[in-house]
């Protein structure tokens, strides 16, 4: 068994290496040796020398022998047998990330915050360390708070938690969600602050948060209505669930978080969101929707709310195709990928500003998807000599978002392929149409800014993702149900800001920060933890969000 080498060549000449576990075995047919592979280590150039170093002392231990790292005196680091007398090596914990997420914490005021809440209360736990805990434990290996408390929590250089109970971590979450009003208002204007974020647009959506339980949850007399409700959810099927409205700067920066039954429809949390809004005093405020809440009552809310607003429109509305797409007039080209038109229908209070868009690239893919559609759809009516829309064959084409579009019931109840329907997409190819009620705004800024929609796409992949799981919950009450959202939706802020000011994603930042530990040692009764060597890439991190590194005697006991 042995360590094996292998290289690649990059286009731009670069050469790229890789190590290998590896042992030889005799190919059967030719009679030579080949290199079996049993474990890739990666690129030699990303790999954590550490954790090598570690893995050799762990074969050394097995096998009765001694090894020596000739770097470990130069960079302050202790291993196996080269422990002087009387010292202990008790465990290494994480700890790099742990710190940059403690300096955005205390940056952003939430330290401060909490605590000043918990005094008012005369509060003596410390619930705001605990709620520190769990925004951590989203961005670093996501647990339940069971699992959190159990396993997570003393893998993590959190000396400050390890003494909390479970209990004290859903009281926390109690506390969260009592003044969970006041820590938003404060975190939105202070990020507004620190990190020279507009504030002027801000992006609305909706998304839905599944739970592993097949019955929905009963109102009760003298509570709120219950939030696990049955509703149909983001990805197309039915789930008992929640409704997950945010909030979110251009950049990207969540602002503000709700939570709605599993069966409220996008349209209607428009009067909650108005109310919200409304109470921060917003100097301007340009809310961006998509066409979900797009509606004649909620387009009055929001106006009276943030005064300005940008809303997607669905195409085959009645308007829409007789006034927008029918309107002569040329396009002006923004860039290859975008050109736009403004019509405007009616007059004075009635007036209704609409934006046209248009894609040449995408309307050629619609047309080229189309095409493909059609010639299936020909194809399976062929097959079949009974079109009898009760035919079995027939029900899965027509419930397809796919094939469903462009088909028909004829009197007879045949299944048809319909030309009107066809051409009615061809009209829809490439083409998305917005309106807003802010004449300041020109053409091509309302169009970019409802192109920058797509950045609330990207949070709610974040919440959903393996980076912060918001889902599946497994809470019952709907104070924790909103709770676990607020802590998930505190950790997409810090994870954005993060990004945002490194200009990398997060699951690269924390790769190298996982690279900087604490390990506790015992000697002469005391025992204490100290940081490795800080590596250059996290020295860089830290330097970059304007946050003091670690010390390397982190405590002493």
């Amino acid at each position: 068994m042995y360590i094996r080498t292998t290289q690649r060549r990059n286009a731009d000449g670069t050469t790229v290496r890789y190590y290998q576990l590896a042992h030889n075995v005799r190919d059967p047919v030719s009679g030579k040796a080949v290199a079996d592979v049993l474990y890739n280590f990666g690129r030699a150039d990303a790999l954590d020398r550490d954790q090598l170093v570690r893995l050799c002392h762990s074969i050394a231990r097995v096998c009765g022998l001694e090894v020596h790292d000739p770097l470990s005196a130069e960079q302050g680091t202790l291993f196996g047998a080269q422990l002087p007398e009387g010292v202990e090596l008790i465990r290494t914990v994480e700890l790099g990330t742990l710190a940059l997420i403690e300096g955005l914490w205390e940056k952003l005021g939430l330290r401060s915050t909490l605590e000043e809440v918990a005094a008012k209360r005369h509060l003596t736990v410390h619930y705001e360390r605990a709620l520190f805990a769990m925004v951590a434990n989203r961005l670093c290996e996501p647990h339940s708070k069971l699992g959190l408390w159990e396993r997570w929590l003393h893998q993590a250089y959190l000396p400050s938690c390890w003494d909390l109970k479970l209990e004290q971590f859903y009281a926390a979450m109690d506390l969260l969600v009592e003044h969970a009003e006041q820590v938003e208002e404060m975190v939105f204007f202070r990020t507004a602050d620190l990190f020279n974020t507009e504030v002027d647009v801000i992006f609305y959506d909706t998304t839905s948060a599944v739970f592993s339980i097949d019955f929905e949850d009963e109102d009760q007399d003298d509570e709120e209505p219950a939030l696990r409700r049955w509703g149909r959810d983001k990805d197309g099927g039915n789930s008992v669930q929640v409704v997950v409205a945010l909030a979110v700067t251009r950049d990207g920066l969540p602002v503000r978080s709700w939570v709605f039954p599993g069966n409220t429809a996008d349209v209607s949390t428009i009067e909650k969101i108005r109310k919200d809004l409304r109470a921060w005093k917003l100097g301007r405020c340009l809310l961006v929707g998509d066409a979900g809440m797009n509606s004649e009552e909620n387009r009055s809310e929001l106006a009276r709310a943030c005064g300005k607003y940008v809303l997607a429109i669905r195409g085959d509305t009645k308007e829409v195709r007789e006034e927008v797409l029918s309107r002569g007039g040329r396009y002006k080209k923004i860039s290859d990928k975008l050109m736009v038109k403004e019509v405007v229908v009616g007059d004075g209070e009635k007036r209704r500003r609409y934006v046209l868009c248009f894609n040449p690239s995408e309307a050629e893919r619609h047309k080229a998807r189309r095409a493909e559609v059609l010639n299936e759809l020909h194809e399976l009516l062929l097959n079949h000599k009974s079109h009898n829309v009760r035919a079995k064959w027939t029900a899965p084409l027509r419930a397809s978002q796919r094939t469903g579009p462009y088909l028909s019931v004829s009197s007879s109840g045949e299944l048809f392929v319909d030309a009107d329907k066809i051409e009615a997409a061809a009209r829809l190819d490439g083409k998305w149409i917005v309106m807003t009620n802010d004449d300041s705004l020109s053409t091509e800024e309302v169009a970019t800014s409802y192109r920058a929609m797509a950045v609330i796409e990207r949070c709610f992949r974040s919440l959903k993702s393996a980076q912060i799981e918001i889902r599946p919950m497994f809470h019952r009450a709907n104070r924790r149900i909103e709770a676990h959202v607020k802590i998930c939706v505190l950790s997409l802020l810090i994870q954005r800001i993060a990004e945002r000011e490194c200009k990398r994603p997060w699951p690269r930042l924390h790769d190298d920060l996982r690279k900087l530990q604490a390990t506790e040692l015992k000697a002469d009764g005391k025992q204490f933890f100290r940081s490795n060597s800080m590596p250059e890439a996290v020295g860089g991190i830290f330097k970059t969000l304007k946050i003091q590194v670690p010390k390397p005697i982190l405590s002493v006991s």
